[in-house]
């Protein structure tokens, strides 16, 4: 599967190593010269994608840094710290063990845009014009076993983390790393926080012993440990640990809108500056906001396009429902690392339980839906702009797709990039709500055909 932000696959059918140096050669041609960071999360597949991704780019002139195995945000802080490029992530997020991707990161350490991404498909789409490099012409390759700590110390710096008064709250903190990359960096945090740490699937050997994305309905585990070990707290990463899922005191799940909402919470307490995050994380964000007495500024979803409109609103903090924490003081880029650290400094500071902490907090409940379109004869674009007619009433934003916001709660309408689906995102302050206001959505969309 290919989009402006990468490719991404089932390693072996849709990810074969000759479109995976077909893509980089792409992305090595759109840079030019200098040097790129590359950096993987556990998957088994890794260090074969590692070593045709590196090859690829030494081929070009390119000189490569290699991290070896570390979060995805420790590689955006080696693209800044290292004064690279670009940077390439080898990782497929919170998709099964068999997949891999290709992730793609600026100069800045961002993501490409959409206008970068295109440019590097349209190579893609044309590998005669890469030009590779001679025998005696072809870059570097070196190995940087720092990044870890390097990334850690940069958010022990941030003026707001006080590693002092969090050990002196003596955490017990619990976390599952899902055997990814974040078992690399959880513990060194944790660790210079002064937290007892108790840890389940520590060993980044890209084995997931459960479903890898941080949901509900996958994290048993990590709850029964929090609430059998009478845990303060409890951590969760997906297996490139940008995105971060939190289990109170009760071994109760927060929810993972309520990572960015913690984090908003505590950095408005410090600064003041509007918050940004996309169409679909929850109303908890203007709750926050509105409490601070600064603006929640929506975007499109996706990371960039958060990042964007951080740099436009000059907001130094955003996020995205999924988890994602982007504190701009450290990197434009979702960092459940930095997340982690501002959650425990925010406990210890108010001096609550997280139990006690997420029970303060408002209550938002989401349900999602999704209508086929394959046998319906209509496309996707073309449902929405009717159904951007028939909501014309409302208060509505076509940003991403057709938002429909009511005074509690919200309809987010998306067509899906890989199959012919609509999506049907709701939330509202009542379960049965927000799965009602689905339910009639998506009848709504199926007779406007």
């Amino acid at each position: 599967m290919k989009s402006v932000s990468g490719i991404r696959g089932i390693f072996g059918s849709d990810l074969t190593p000759i479109n995976l140096a077909t893509f980089t050669a792409a992305y090595g041609h759109f840079i030019g010269k200098g040097s790129i960071v590359v950096g993987r999360d556990s998957r088994v597949s890794g260090p074969i994608c590692e070593a045709i991704i590196a090859s690829t780019l030494q081929s070009l002139g390119l000189n490569v840094i290699l991290v070896g195995i570390v979060p995805t945000p420790t590689v955006a802080m080696a693209v800044l710290s290292h004064k690279a490029q670009g940077g390439i992530i080898i990782s497929a997020s919170h998709n099964p063990g068999e997949w891999n991707a290709l992730k793609l990161l600026n100069e800045k350490s961002e993501f490409l845009d959409a206008v970068a991404g295109k440019k590097v498909l349209e190579i893609a789409d044309h590998p005669e014009q890469i030009n590779f490099k001679d025998a005696f012409s072809t870059g570097s390759l070196t190995t940087d076993n720092t990044a870890v700590q390097v990334h850690v110390n940069a958010i022990l710096a941030l003026p707001y983390i006080h590693k002092d008064l969090i050990a002196t709250a003596k955490f017990k903190v619990g976390f599952d790393a899902v055997n990814g990359a974040g078992a690399v960096a959880m513990r060194p945090l944790l660790d210079a926080l002064g937290c007892e740490v108790h840890a389940i699937y520590e060993e980044p050997n890209g084995i997931f012993p459960h479903n890898p994305e941080p949901l509900k309905e996958h994290l048993g585990d990590i709850c029964e440990l929090v609430k059998n070990q009478n845990l303060d707290i409890g951590f969760v990463v997906d297996p490139d640990a940008d995105r971060l899922a939190v289990v109170g005191s009760d071994g109760e799940l927060w929810g993972e809108e309520y990572t960015q909402a913690a984090a908003f919470d505590f950095y408005l307490g410090k600064h003041k500056t509007d918050v940004v995050t996309n169409l679909s994380s929850s109303l908890v964000c203007e709750e926050i906001a509105g409490k601070h007495g600064v603006t929640c500024h929506r975007s499109a979803v996706g990371e960039i396009n958060v990042v964007k409109v951080m740099q436009a609103k000059s907001a130094r903090i955003g996020g995205e429902g999924n988890g994602g924490v982007i504190n701009g003081d450290l990197h434009h880029g979702r960092d459940a690392i930095v997340g982690m650290a501002m959650i425990l400094q925010l406990l210890a500071e108010k001096q609550q339980s997280s139990a006690t902490y997420r029970a303060a907090q408002p209550n938002f409940f989401m349900a999602k839906q999704k209508l086929q379109l394959n046998s319906l004869g209509i496309d996707a674009d073309s449902l929405l702009l009717k159904a951007e007619k028939y909501f014309a009433k409302e208060q509505t934003n076509t940003t991403d797709g057709l938002k429909i916001n009511y005074p509690s709660s919200w309809v987010h309408l998306r067509k899906s990039n890989t199959e012919p689906i609509i999506r049907v995102y709701t939330e509202a302050k009542t379960l049965q709500e927000a799965e009602e206001l689905a339910k009639t959505t998506t009848q709504i969309l199926a007779n406007l055909i």
